[in-house]
Order: C-alpha cells, then sequence, then structure tokens
C-alpha cells in the first residue's frame, strides 16, 4: 500500500458546515485514511492510498459536492526546441501528467504555460518532466528574469557560431577552390591534408553540434523524431563517410572527396539561422518589453510627514505619494490632492492628456504632465492596470490559435516521411541513378535530410500571434487568447451597445430655449440652483450647465414628472407636460428637439411658462467615423438598446446605424445575440456595462470598453482599452491581417518543403546549400510575421 499526502485549496465554501460536508464526503472514499478541511484557510488536507484512490478522484468527489479545486498556473522559459515537433512531444508529455488541467508550449517565444490542480504536483516536477525529455526549463519568477534567461541563450548561441565558423572556414575556403570559376584562389597546401580537415570537422560535429546529437537522442527515446535526428543523420553521415574514406586510403594523398566541409559547414549555417531567428524572435515580444519598461522603480513615498525615495516594492496600498510634474505615476491610485493633467497614451493610446482632480484614478505608468498630485495607493504590483496588460498579452501571445493545430499534426508526421524519401533518395541514386557511387548517393540523401527540416512550419503561426497581438496592445486592443485573435477575423456582424459604447454615457444639456421677453441668464440660474437639489443623471447635468448658487426652499421631486423648488423666492417647475399640465408650452420646438432623441423639458416661473431646456447622452466624436468604417469592412452593424425607440432611432440616424433594436431589458440582450447567431451569423458585441456582460459571454466575440465596468471586461474575449469605437473595426482589421499572415507563412514554409525536397532528392542542391536555404527560410517566416508590428491602426 502506498500511502499519499495532499492539501487541496477548496474553493465555495460559504460556512463550517460547508468544510463539515466536504471532510465528511473525502473521508467516504475508498483509500483515504484521514480528510480534515479547515474553513479559515480553505484546504483540505488528505491522506489516501492511490492503489484504491487518485487525485482525480478527490478532485470529482469535491466537485459532486458542489465546491470547487483552486486551479494553479506555472510558466517556464524552455531552451533546445528546434520545431514544432519539440514544443508538441513536451506538450503532450505535460498534459498526460496527472493533476495537469492544461499545458500549453510555445514555440516561438520558447515558454510554457501549465493549469493544474494543486496536490501532489509542484512546479519542480514539470521542470523535470521537461528535462527528462531532453531540454532545458527553468521557472518564470517574473518577466524580466525570462527576458534575461533569454538573452543568455542568444549570446551562448551567437559564441557557438563563431566558434563553429572559425573551424568551418578553413574547410568552405577548400570547397570554393574546387570550382573552376575560384582556380585562382590560392589554398595552402596543409589545408587540403585531410587529417587537418578531420581536426577541423570534429570539434563542429561533437561540441556545436552536441545539441543536435542530444536533442535526436532524446527524441528516439521518446518513440518521435524532430528537427534535430534529420540534422544529425546528414551531418553523421557526411562525416563518418569522410572518417572511412581517410582511414580506408591512407597514403593515397589529398584528393579523396572528403565531405568534412559539408557537415561542418551545415552545422554553422544552421547555428547561424538559430541566431537570427532568437534574435526576430526576440523583437516579436517588444510589446511586452516596452510595457515592462514603463512603470518607474521608486517612487516618493510619506514617511514620517516627509516624502522619500523608496523602492517600487516597499509601496503598500494606502500609502500617499507625491508625483512631480513629468514624472511617471508609480502605481494604481486616486488622487487626494492637487491637479495635473496626465498623459495616458500607454493604457489607451489616445495622444491627448487627460485632467485629473481629487477623486480621480490614475494609472501605473502613465506620466503626470504638468501639476504635482498626492495620491493614495489603490492597487500595487501584480495588481495594477499595466500588470493586467501584460498579463492578457502573455496570455495571448502563449496560447494557440486553432490554426495552429494543423501545423502541429504535419510537423507530427512530417520527420518519418522525410526520413523515408531519404533512404528511398540513397537507394535510387546508388542502385539506378548512379549505380554503385555511393559520394552521390550521399549527397542528395544529406541535401533532402536538411532541406526538409521543419522549423519554418512550427515558427509559422506563434510568430504571426505575437508580433498580432503585441502591436494591438500598443494600440490599445487587447485579444485574450490566440483563438479570439483568430476567431474575430470571421466576425460579419457587430452589434453595439448604446449608452456608453455609441454615446458618452453621461448627458449634457444640448439646448435652451427661453420664451420671449425672459432675461435667459436669470432663468439659467434658477433652473440650476433648482437641479442642484436632485440627485438624478439629468438634473446634474442641467446643474453643471446653468451656473448654480441661488437659495432654494421647498425643494419637491415628482416622480415621472419633474421637480418643483422655490428659488431665490420665486416658484421654479421643470419637467415633462404633465408637471406644466394647463399652461401652454412650445409643443412644436419640444417634438423637433425629442426627433432629435433628446429630452426636453418644459420650464415655469411662477406659474407662468418660461422656456425649455433638452438634455441628450451626446454621441462619441468617433462613432460616425466608425460605424462607415465597419461598413467599408463589409459588417452589418446592429444598435442594441434598452432606450425607448425614437431616442434609439434618433441616435442611430446620426452614426449610420440601419438596423436597431430598442427597448430590450438587461436580461433579454444575450437572447438577441443569440437569435443572429442562429441566423448563421458570425456576432461580435461590444459593449461596457454589468447588463452588457451576458450578451458579451454570449456573443462569439465579446468587446468590453475600456472604460466600462470590469465585469463586463471579465466576460468579454478582447478589451478595448479605449472609449473609441473606432477600437472595434480596428481589432476586426487586426484580427484578419494576422490570420493572412499566418496563411502566408504557413504556404511558403509547406512550399519550400515541398519543391525543395525534389530538387535535393534528384541531386541539384548541395547539402551546404540546403542548409543555408532551410536557415533562410526559419528567418524569413519570423521577419515576414514582424510586418505586422509596422500595421498602423485608424485613428
Amino acid at each position: 500500500m502506498a500511502t499519499k499526502q495532499t492539501e487541496l485549496p477548496i474553493t465555495g465554501m460559504t460556512c463550517a458546515a460547508c468544510a463539515n460536508r466536504v471532510e465528511k464526503g473525502l473521508q467516504k472514499l475508498p483509500g483515504v485514511s484521514s480528510a480534515t478541511v479547515n474553513f479559515a484557510t480553505e484546504k483540505a488536507s488528505v491522506s489516501f492510498d492511490d492503489e484504491q484512490s487518485d487525485l482525480k478522484d478527490l478532485h470529482q468527489k469535491v466537485e459532486q459536492l458542489g465546491y470547487g479545486i483552486q486551479q494553479e498556473e506555472v510558466d517556464f522559459s524552455i531552451q533546445g526546441m528546434t520545431c514544432a515537433n519539440c514544443s508538441a512531444r513536451i506538450e503532450k508529455a505535460l498534459n498526460r501528467m496527472e493533476g495537469v488541467e492544461n499545458a500549453t508550449i510555445n514555440l516561438a517565444m520558447e515558454s510554457g504555460h501549465v493549469v493544474y490542480s494543486p496536490g501532489t504536483l509542484t512546479p519542480e516536477a514539470f521542470v523535470q518532466k521537461i528535462q527528462s525529455l531532453g531540454y532545458d526549463a527553468v521557472l518564470e519568477q517574473d518577466q524580466q528574469e525570462a527576458t534575461d534567461y533569454k538573452e543568455q541563450e542568444i549570446k551562448k548561441k551567437t559564441r557557438l557560431f563563431w566558434i563553429s565558423a572559425a573551424f568551418s572556414f578553413p574547410l568552405l575556403w577548400t570547397m570554393f577552390s574546387h570550382f573552376t570559376f575560384t582556380s585562382w584562389m590560392y589554398v595552402p597546401d596543409f589545408l587540403m591534408n585531410p587529417f587537418v580537415q578531420w581536426a577541423l570537422a570534429t570539434p563542429v560535429q561533437f561540441w556545436v553540434g552536441a545539441t543536435f546529437y542530444k536533442g535526436a537522442y532524446f527524441a528516439l527515446k521518446n518513440k518521435s523524431a524532430n528537427m534535430d535526428v534529420l540534422v544529425a543523420l546528414g551531418t553523421s553521415a557526411a562525416y563518418f563517410y569522410s572518417v572511412y574514406l581517410v582511414l580506408a586510403n591512407l597514403g593515397m594523398g589529398h584528393n579523396m572527396g572528403l565531405y568534412f566541409e559539408t557537415s561542418a559547414v551545415l552545422i554553422t549555417l544552421i547555428v547561424l539561422g538559430k541566431v537570427f531567428e532568437a534574435r526576430a524572435k526576440g523583437r516579436s515580444s517588444d510589446a511586452i518589453k516596452k510595457l515592462m519598461k514603463l512603470q518607474p522603480q521608486h517612487a516618493l513615498v510619506e514617511r514620517g510627514g516627509e516624502f522619500i525615495s523608496a523602492p517600487i516594492e516597499d509601496v503598500k496600498e494606502g500609502d500617499v505619494l507625491l508625483i512631480k510634474p513629468g514624472a511617471s505615476i508609480p502605481v494604481d491610485a486616486a488622487v487626494i490632492s492637487g491637479s495635473s493633467a496626465v498623459d495616458e497614451s500607454m493604457l489607451t493610446g489616445e495622444s491627448l492628456p487627460v485632467d485629473k482632480t481629487e477623486g480621480d484614478a490614475v494609472y501605473a505608468a502613465t506620466v503626470n504632465a504638468n501639476g504635482s498630485l498626492k495620491v493614495r495607493a489603490d492597487k500595487i504590483g501584480k495588481d495594477t492596470v499595466l500588470s493586467n496588460i501584460i498579463r492578457v498579452v502573455e496570455q495571448a501571445q502563449g496560447s494557440k490559435a486553432p490554426i495552429q493545430r494543423l501545423a502541429d499534426q504535419i510537423s507530427g508526421i512530417f520527420v518519418p516521411i522525410v526520413v523515408g524519401i531519404a533512404i528511398v533518395t540513397f537507394l535510387v541514386w546508388y542502385f539506378l541513378a548512379a549505380p554503385g557511387d555511393f559520394a552521390a548517393a550521399l549527397t542528395s540523401t544529406v541535401a533532402v535530410l536538411v532541406i526538409a527540416c521543419p522549423c519554418a512550419l512550427g515558427l509559422a503561426t506563434p510568430t504571426s500571434i505575437m508580433a498580432g497581438s503585441g502591436r494591438s496592445a500598443e494600440q490599445g486592443v487587447l485579444f485574450k487568447t490566440a483563438e479570439s485573435l483568430e476567431t474575430t477575423k470571421h466576425i460579419d456582424t457587430i452589434v453595439l451597445d448604446k449608452t456608453g459604447t455609441i454615446t458618452n454615457g453621461k448627458p449634457v444639456v444640448t439646448d435652451f430655449v427661453p420664451a420671449p421677453d425672459i432675461d435667459a441668464e436669470r432663468l439659467k440660474r434658477l433652473v440650476a440652483s433648482a437641479e442642484s437639489e436632485s440627485e438624478h443623471p439629468v438634473a446634474q447635468a442641467i446643474a453643471d450647465f446653468g451656473s448654480a448658487g441661488l437659495p432654494v426652499t421647498g425643494f419637491e421631486a415628482v416622480p415621472g414628472h419633474g421637480i418643483k423648488a422655490q428659488v431665490d423666492g420665486q416658484d421654479v417647475w421643470v419637467g415633462n407636460r404633465r408637471l406644466l399640465e394647463g399652461l401652454t408650452v412650445d409643443e412644436q420646438a419640444a417634438e423637433r428637439l425629442e426627433q432629435d432623441g433628446k429630452t426636453a423639458m418644459f420650464i415655469a416661473v411662477d406659474g407662468k411658462y418660461a422656456g425649455l431646456i433638452a438634455v441628450a447622452d451626446t454621441i462619441k466624436d468617433s462613432a460616425k467615423a466608425a460605424v462607415e468604417e465597419m461598413k467599408r469592412m463589409g459588417l452589418r452593424v446592429v444598435m442594441l438598446t434598452g432606450d425607448q425607440q425614437r431616442t434609439a432611432d434618433a441616435i442611430a440616424r446620426q452614426v449610420g446605424i440601419d438596423e436597431v433594436v430598442a427597448g430590450v431589458l438587461p436580461a433579454e440582450k444575450a437572447g438577441h445575440v443569440a437569435k443572429l447567431q442562429e441566423q448563421g451569423r458570425k456576432v461580435a458585441m461590444a459593449g461596457d456595462g454589468l447588463n452588457d456582460a451576458p450578451a458579451l459571454a454570449t456573443a462569439d466575440i465579446g468587446m468590453a470598453m475600456g472604460t466600462g465596468t470590469a465585469i463586463a471586461m471579465e466576460a468579454a474575449d478582447i478589451t478595448l482599452m479605449q472609449g473609441d469605437l473606432m477600437r472595434v473595426a480596428d481589432a476586426v482589421r487586426m484580427s484578419r491581417l494576422t490570420v493572412r499572415n499566418i496563411k502566408q507563412n504557413l504556404f511558403w514554409a509547406l512550399a519550400y518543403n515541398s519543391v525543395g525536397i525534389p530538387i535535393a532528392a534528384a541531386g541539384f542542391l548541395a547539402p551546404w546549400l540546403a542548409g543555408a536555404a532551410m536557415a533562410f527560410s526559419s528567418v524569413s517566416v519570423v521577419m515576414n510575421a514582424l510586418r505586422l508590428q509596422r500595421v498602423k491602426l485608424n485613428k
């Protein structure tokens, strides 16, 4: 009997009775010798016989009781992967581990992300599993540590290349001397000595090339094949055949037709390709690096009545900070004194600074422009908006798009097929094309093995995802996953909420029409003073419009009608027709305003009609241009709002929307989205409120306006950091460009192999040229993906 001890974090317990229920449920499982649940710490400690019950049984029991297991996540940096087969092999091995919910490996980012149920597994167990497969892995404690680790690997690869180049160059020199057009080249006689060539090729083959042998060994050990197998086979064949010729022809002179230069130059070129590839991939994660560099490392914190400079790590929630003009704000905070303009372009992409006064929120890494601010730290470290953005971008770049599964499937069968083609190539050359000519058969076989390396195929999708999602983040469009980035491309219908999405979500006075012979300024002050007593948003808009301050007594709110008050000794009524029933009012002016979607209110002073005032939720500056852009892109645009039909129609006319669904209750919005989906439409929903969350979750793609609620942003697939409606069109456009870029990469990667293999098999491609072409193909795929970083989105 093998007894195991595990600790499970339980979610959903609301009282001690819940803990007792879970405890009793676990104790009833076969093989469980003891189980205790602590309600305070929300953890269960369980001892069990793993021959009768396993970790999965424990989790299922907790879930059957109506509670959950808190999932944990861990990230790794992985070195040694050379193609999609490597990443697929690691991914498959991790997903097979007991307790792993999901493991994804990103070849382009050279990283891994594992979601697992806590218990018998630890992050170190994943590192050990990766290392057992023949790769190097380290836990990522933070993004900077991962970046440093990758930079060290680039330096290591660069150093290996120069070592390899130093040994290979003399061999390359001797190879060029064999061509008729280079007969003029002088080659020292000692370089033609077979033992010198052997000595030069050996360090390259077994020192620089050790990584290929190591990778091939572990791949074959785990019953799979990858790029390392192809390179090791090809270069070993050339090297050992040359060794055989040297030993078999001792004393025969220098003209033995050796292939030491083939193996050495091949390895050198492949390593060079890896250096270029690593540097290019580093550029594709520039978006995250730029974001990381924005946050200051020190802050002026109040300690003992004075402000001192302290490391950002020492700042705690509730600390008071001083933000000087021109300084970056170190944490998310609330302004407690002072006023200034703050540049928030790093968050929203909006170039104009935002005015901040007491009570306003400011965010980490934004820049204080001109005035001093005292702020109270609300969110620090990983809880800031900046950290959340970095986390979302990393999540999107590290996840897999559905289209990548095709590349993974192809890579899984590609290498064995290539080995088979190489064997056939050798046999055809040796027995048919050039009977008995081992050298000719070997040359073509090595060329086939090298030209077929599927590096470009494995990089085609993740590099485009990295570049596309990174560029989008810089412009204020955050895709949560690679799947949402790909799915957005298929959207053909955009459903827009009205308030806060098309409009600014804040009513303002649009029209003020005093009756004839009325003092307009006096009337404005009377109305503003009366409305200042009301808490209604419309009343607040009127109070802000006028100059309040006159004494108000006898204030009365008449529900559904308006308000009554005595202002500076005069009776003031503001409201609808019912409130002023019996008075002659300007009906025609009111109707004209209401046709434009405005709320018109009549004013009476001392029992006489005095004028009217209109309030409306104003349309965002970019709304009309954004709707036009969506239509130009072939998208069907629908407005979905709970507002009355007349107001909704007026707003729709102003922005150019043809389809309006008005009077929809919050609970009904998701149903209307579902109806569109039943018609075969691919629907994106854009909204900003709590009542939009169900519809955002129902839609194929939910887009949350960054000015909205946290719940809406959590339910959405995409967060638009600005309240700008143009970002909706940008999200669709960026998705289309990224998917097109992925398809270009996949096409060229497959076309390159499809064309290259027959040419190599036919003997028209020297092995060293095949190596150069293979390296170039990987770099070209990454460079094509980097074009996405130059995309200019709408302003």
